[in-house]
């Protein structure tokens, strides 16, 4: 089957040249030979050679297809999905590509594995392109492609690809660091040597088991990587020697472990054991890093020969290459696609995640950041070891147990000690989440949060609530300018017209519109002129609205009975949902405007407010101060400065009791020049009686300045 896959490739490309003037037919045996040395199945190699047939030729899936059946068709379509995306074009595109190229990956691993050999094997040959795609197609690599090989525990592969990449992207480093590395191996070989012997000689003394033992200087891009992220020049960097020994049992490896350590004194903090706790592309090695005999830094990872396997070639370890394993069954076994999904759950994750994200720059973000990020280990309370990026913080860790206990969290203990929400997990804590069911994700936890899973289960959540919201706004404001005009708002939401208005607003229900008008995209205004015809736009007062209007009354006014109102009118009325902006508080007597808040109803703020300022006016809204709504009083922060006086804040509080002001928080400081700065939280009907707060404060003995101090 591979011969006549390669015969139809051959056909098919034939008198076609790559950049170089090698026929284009090296191009996907190069790719075929590099998934043979990856050990993949039957199917992979013959999709390998075909992966370019249907982008670049006359043949099409369904001829491969009846050809080489299903699974090699799968793989080729998926492949070619991922080579038709244009990574040239915007962010937000790129962002968007990126998304489909997973989409693509999750239907079959071995579309990204036919992928990636074929992204190793375009960069090999990269020196015959200009110098711009180059750096372009450098730049992708190391952002996507080489961070995808690392998650798929294929470090061979990844490190030639970041080596690659560096080469194009940074040439006068890569080409600096060549030079130097060179120049450092020779002077450090007979110290490779020495360190290697003892190292032998030791082993062969004190233990009785084979091992295999390999020197090697760190690649290229680690290197480059370290000098940045530490912001130091070559010549101080210096662990850039690594030694692996590879033995047959893990019990094995502790053993040489503590021979080791008993030889070379190990560096505190660098000791690593992924053996116990593996990391999340199912790396396992026990990781040391020791002062040699002159002072070099050495690291030495010491696993099994499984292990190493597993190291090198990671995902692709989990098939082995067999002639005759082939096979045109779609549901052959020979194509363990799901039993490698289940030991790889970071694939799983990253499909859930494209599911859940509605953003494809939210989707992009959050995979670099999973792709990236260092990793720390942490314990359930029954010892089950959960894996996070650095920085990680209990509400990860409750999203990773279970979506309803992340959305209900409360509160956190990590080793048996209460922690904020906030703080940051660190290596070895033991971690245990209280929850309450009146507890709802909060948006700033996206402040503080740094997993995919957590991000995009918050963000799921608080626009759900968002999109609720909007809706009853948008509810409210359309049936009441309707009310307006002295037209019911059901009498134009039934029948094909109404249907057809739906579609071309991009709705598919009435409250699709709501909430179009709850977020600001729509103006009631223009809905109630494209819906009611001009001959019936007169006022009407037929017997019907009055009815109506007075069961609306009625019903309102029951409301308004057993719940305060806002103290502001939207348009004339005033029980529409407001909120005040935090940015400037604005009290009765103030100026205000109104603004369609996105989700949130409407803000307002005071007219002189600088951030009104930035704000759409199709936004705008009228607003007023309700008269009537003489009890309710507004939260105000007042920033009074005064000498350090024994006594002085009795005598504030006496007059903000006089003044019927509550005082809801106190801060207060002192400074240097035995002075002090208070600010009082607190809550009073309006401006005119804040006025005389003020007035009555500056009298007492002692107070320097009174102001009104709008940062909430």
């Amino acid at each position: 089957m591979i011969e006549k896959a390669y015969q139809m490739a051959q056909k098919a490309h034939e008198g076609v040249v790559r950049r170089s003037g090698e026929e284009y037919i090296t191009h996907p045996i190069g790719v075929a030979y590099i998934l043979a040395q990856l050990k993949l199945d039957v199917a992979s190699i013959i999709a390998a050679l075909l992966h370019d047939t249907v982008e670049d030729t006359l043949i099409t899936t369904e001829d491969i297809l009846k050809v080489f059946g299903s699974s090699v068709a799968g793989i080729v379509e998926g492949v070619t999905k991922i080579t038709k995306l244009n990574f040239r074009h915007t962010h937000e595109k790129q962002a968007e590509n990126i998304r489909k190229m997973i989409v693509a990956m999750g239907s079959d691993v071995r579309v990204i594995l036919v992928k990636l050999a074929d992204r190793l094997h375009n960069m090999r040959t990269l020196n015959y392109m200009s110098f711009q795609k180059q750096g372009r197609i450098a730049s992708e690599t190391l952002d996507i492609y080489a961070p995808l090989a690392s998650r798929l525990g294929m470090s061979s592969i990844k490190i030639e690809l970041e080596d690659l990449s560096l080469k194009y992207a940074h040439p006068d480093e890569y080409h600096f660091l060549k030079e130097k590395t060179k120049e450092r191996r020779k002077d450090r070989l007979s110290y490779v040597e020495n360190f290697k012997l003892t190292l032998i000689k030791n082993l062969e003394n004190r233990v009785d088991f084979s091992f295999d033992i390999q020197g090697r200087f760190k690649h290229l891009y680690s290197i480059y990587k370290k000098m940045k992220i530490s912001n130091l020049p070559y010549e101080q960097i210096y662990d850039i020697l690594a030694f692996r020994i590879c033995v047959s049992s893990i019990k094995e490896c502790y053993e040489t472990l503590g021979i080791i350590h008993s030889l070379w004194r190990p560096i505190p903090g660098r000791f690593k054991d992924f053996i116990a706790m593996p990391k999340v592309n199912n790396y396992q090695s026990l990781h040391t890093t020791l002062i040699g005999n002159d002072g070099e830094r050495v690291e030495v990872q010491i696993r099994t020969h499984e292990m190493h396997e597993l190291a090198e070639w990671g995902i692709a370890a989990h098939w082995e290459y067999k002639a005759n394993s082939y096979s045109q069954d779609v549901n052959s076994k020979n194509a363990p696609a799901a039993d490698v999904a289940k030991k790889f759950n970071w694939l799983r994750e990253l499909i859930q995640m494209n599911q859940e994200t509605y953003n494809a720059d939210e989707f992009l973000e959050n995979m670099k950041s999973d792709l990236l990020e260092s990793e720390i280990y942490v314990f359930t309370p029954k010892g089950e070891v959960k894996e996070f990026p650095v920085g990680a913080t209990p509400i990860d860790f409750a999203y990773s147990i279970h979506t309803d206990v992340g959305n209900h969290i409360v509160s956190a203990c990590v080793n048996k000690k209460v922690v904020p929400l906030r703080y940051v997990l660190q290596n070895g804590d033991t971690v245990e989440v209280v929850t309450s069911k009146n507890q709802a994700p909060s948006k700033d936890w996206l402040k503080f949060c740094v997993t995919s899973k957590a991000k995009g289960q918050i963000r799921t959540v608080i626009k759900k609530e968002q999109r609720i919201m909007s809706q009853k706004v948008g509810q409210d404001m359309l049936e009441r300018f309707f009310r307006k005009k002295s037209q019911r708002l059901s009498r134009y939401t039934e029948g094909v017209s109404f249907t057809e208005y739906l579609q071309k607003q991009g709705c598919q229900k009435l409250e699709d519109l709501f909430v179009k008008i709850g977020f600001g995209r729509l103006e009631s205004s223009l809905v109630y002129k494209d819906l009611v015809p001009k001959e019936e736009e007169q006022v009407k007062s037929t017997s019907e609205i009055e009815t109506l209007e007075k069961k609306i009354e009625t019903s309102n006014s029951t409301k308004k009975s057993k719940k305060d109102r806002s103290g502001v009118q939207v348009g004339g009325e005033n029980d529409i949902l407001v909120r005040f902006a935090k940015c400037c508080y604005p009290i009765p007597g103030d100026p205000i405007v109104g603004f369609v808040s996105v989700g949130r109803g409407i803000s307002i703020h005071r007219a002189d407010c600088e951030k009104t300022f930035n704000i759409d006016s199709g936004r705008y809204v009228e607003v007023n101060w309700d008269q009537k709504t003489e009890n309710i009083t507004h939260r105000v922060r007042l920033c009074i400065v005064s000498f350090n006086l024994p006594g002085i804040l009795a005598k504030m509080g006496d007059v903000f009791s006089a003044a019927d002001a509550n005082i809801e928080n106190l801060k207060a400081s002192s400074t240097l020049d035995n002075r002090a700065v208070s600010y009082f939280d607190i809550r009073i009907k309006n401006l005119e009686d804040l006025q005389k707060l003020l007035i009555e404060i500056k009298k007492i003995k002692g107070i320097i300045q009174v102001s009104r101090d709008h940062r909430l």
